[in-house]
C-alpha cells in the first residue's frame, strides 16, 4: 500500500491533486493496431489475439460457447454457491426493474398536436465480463440484468477464456440464470472490436456494456458511435469518511477488498481529526501485508477542518464507492451529489454492494460521477418520440413554420408546412 499524506487546501484543489497523484501509475495504451487487426481479420483474428492474451496453453477451436455449456455449468454449481448467486441475480433483477420507467406518456399541446414520449430496448446489446486467470459472475448479473429487464432482443456476452481455453463455470452459470443468448470466448479490445463490428460468427449489436481493464476502456472509447456504450469504467475507486466510532478494522478491510482489483485503484480515507486517519493508515498498511492478494494501491489521508468540508471534498472527487462511516451518515447522504454508489453507515461496506445487495458495481469512476450513474436499464434503452399534428393543428402551426424557417433560410421547409394548411 503506497500512502501519501495530503494537506487541506480547499475541496477542488485538493481533489484534484488526489487523483493526479493516484493516476500516476496508469499506464497508456494503444488500441488501434487490435482494431485494425479484427476489422481486417474477423474470427480469425479474435482467435489469434485470445491465444496470445488470454488462451495461452490452449486456444479455443471457435468463439462461441455451447449454451449446453451454460446449462450444465449451472446445474453442477456447488449449492452454496448457486444459492448465493440466485439470491445476487433476484436483487440486482428487482433493483433494474424498479429503474424503469416504461410506460409512455402523451402530451397534448394547445394547438392540437400530440408527442408520445417512450422508451424502446435496442435490438442487440453485448455485455463484457472481466475473466482469463480470475472469474467474475457478478459482473455477469450487473451487466445482463439491466439488459434483460430493459428487454433486449439478442443479448451476447463475451469474457476472455483461462489459459486452457475454457470459460470458468461460474461465469457460465452466472450466464445461464441470466438467459444469455450467446456466450463468446473472448476478452481485451479484441472482444470489444468484434462485438462493436462483427465478424464471421458474431453479428454486430447496438450497445456494449461492462467493465473492464484498459485495453477494454480505451476499445470503448474508439468504438463510440459505431455502437453506444455505458461509460468509461476505469480503475476501481474508494473513499470512505470516517468518524472518531469508526473501527479502524473495519475501513481497513474496506480499503484493503478494493485494493484487491489492483494497483491502479485510488484509495481516499477523509476524517476530521487526524487520530482518526493515522489509525486507519497503520492499521490498512498492516493488513494489506498480510494479503497477498491485495494491490500495491495508492492510499491518500486527507483531514478536513469538518464534515461538511468532507462532503464538498467527496462531491468534488466524484469518487466510485463513497463509504460514509460516521454516525451521521443519513444525514451526510443526502449531500451527496457525485458518487457513483453511496454507502451509509458502518455495516454498509462496498462488498455488499459489489456482490449481492441489489444496487448495480458497474459504476462511473474517473470523476465521471459528476455526469453518470450506475448501469441500469436506460443503458439498453432509447427514447422515441412520436409527432402526430393533425389537420387543425397543421393549420395553426403551418405560418410559423414558414416564418421560422425562412428566418433560417430553409425556405422548403415553410413550403411543406404551408401546403398543409
Amino acid at each position: 500500500m503506497r500512502i501519501q499524506r495530503f494537506e487541506w487546501a480547499g475541496a477542488g484543489p485538493t481533489a484534484t491533486a488526489v487523483r493526479a497523484w493516484s493516476a500516476e501509475s496508469a499506464a497508456a495504451v494503444d488500441v488501434g493496431p487490435i482494431e485494425r487487426e479484427v476489422r481486417e481479420g474477423g474470427d480469425a483474428a479474435v482467435l489469434r489475439l485470445t491465444a496470445r492474451f488470454d488462451a495461452t496453453e490452449r486456444p479455443p477451436e471457435a468463439l462461441l460457447v455451447d449454451r449446453g455449456s451454460a446449462a450444465e455449468a449451472l446445474g453442477e454449481l456447488d449449492a452454496t454457491i448457486r444459492e448465493s448467486l440466485e439470491l445476487a441475480a433476484a436483487n440486482v433483477r428487482a433493483v433494474a426493474e424498479a429503474q424503469l420507467d416504461a410506460e409512455p406518456r402523451q402530451i397534448e399541446l394547445p394547438q392540437g398536436q400530440s408527442v408520445e414520449l417512450r422508451q424502446v430496448p435496442v435490438g442487440a446489446a453485448g455485455v463484457y465480463a472481466p475473466g482469463g486467470r480470475a472469474a467474475y459472475p457478478s459482473s455477469v448479473l450487473m451487466c445482463a440484468l439491466p439488459a434483460r429487464v430493459a428487454g433486449v432482443e439478442r443479448l451476447a456476452l463475451a469474457s476472455p477464456p483461462g489459459p486452457d481455453g475454457s470459460l470458468n463455470p461460474l461465469v457460465l452459470a452466472a450466464a445461464e440464470l441470466c438467459e444469455v443468448d450467446e456466450i463468446y470466448a473472448m476478452g481485451g479490445a479484441q472482444a470489444i472490436f468484434a462485438l462493436a463490428y462483427g465478424t464471421e460468427t458474431i453479428a454486430p449489436v447496438d450497445v456494449v456494456a461492462g467493465p473492464g481493464n484498459a485495453w477494454v476502456r480505451e476499445a470503448k472509447r474508439a468504438v463510440y458511435g459505431q455502437v453506444g456504450i455505458d461509460s468509461l469504467a476505469g480503475p476501481s475507486e474508494l473513499m470512505l469518511i470516517a468518524g472518531h466510532d469508526t473501527d479502524p478494522r473495519w475501513a481497513a478491510l474496506d480499503l484493503c477488498a478494493q485494493a484487491e482489483h489492483g494497483a491502479e485503484g485510488p484509495l481516499v480515507a477523509v476524517a476530521v481529526e487526524e487520530a482518526v486517519l493515522e489509525s486507519i493508515a497503520a492499521t490498512t498498511e498492516s493488513a494489506a501485508a498480510e494479503r497477498p492478494a491485495v494491490g500495491d494501491s495508492p492510499l491518500a489521508l486527507v483531514q478536513v477542518p469538518d464534515l461538511t468540508d468532507a462532503i464538498d471534498l467527496a462531491n468534488a472527487f466524484a469518487p466510485e464507492h463513497l463509504e460514509l462511516l460516521e454516525e451521521d451518515a443519513t444525514l451526510l447522504a443526502g449531500q451527496v451529489r457525485t458518487a457513483g454508489c453511496v454507502l451509509v453507515g458502518r455495516h454498509s461496506a462496498t462488498a455488499f454492494g459489489d456482490y449481492i445487495a441489489g444496487s448495480n458495481h458497474v459504476l462511473p469512476t474517473g470523476g465521471a460521477g459528476r455526469f453518470t450513474g450506475p448501469l441500469g436499464p436506460d443503458a439498453f434503452r432509447r427514447p422515441l418520440a412520436t409527432l402526430q399534428v393533425p389537420a387543425g393543428a397543421a393549420a395553426k402551426l403551418a405560418p410559423h413554420v414558414e416564418a421560422l424557417a425562412r428566418a433560417e433560410g430553409l425556405p422548403v421547409h415553410g413550403e411543406s408546412a404551408m401546403i398543409r394548411r
